[in-house]
């Protein structure tokens, strides 16, 4: 099954409903990143609140 990606929003993550199966692609217009952390420093502090659990 082919699905719209959006090639301005590279994802890898697999087990999110908006990643494009066939491509490593998000199929949203846009995406809202955000953090969990107070006073994020690196990357790691910092998540895609776009994402859903397929």
């Amino acid at each position: 099954m082919s699905c719209k990606a959006n090639q301005c929003i590279r994802c890898t993550v697999k087990e999110c409903a908006n990643h494009c199966t066939d491509k490593d692609y998000c199929v949203l217009d846009s995406i809202m990143i955000g953090t969990h952390e107070t006073n994020p420093t690196k990357a790691e502090c910092t998540d895609c609140q776009s994402f859903l659990r397929k």
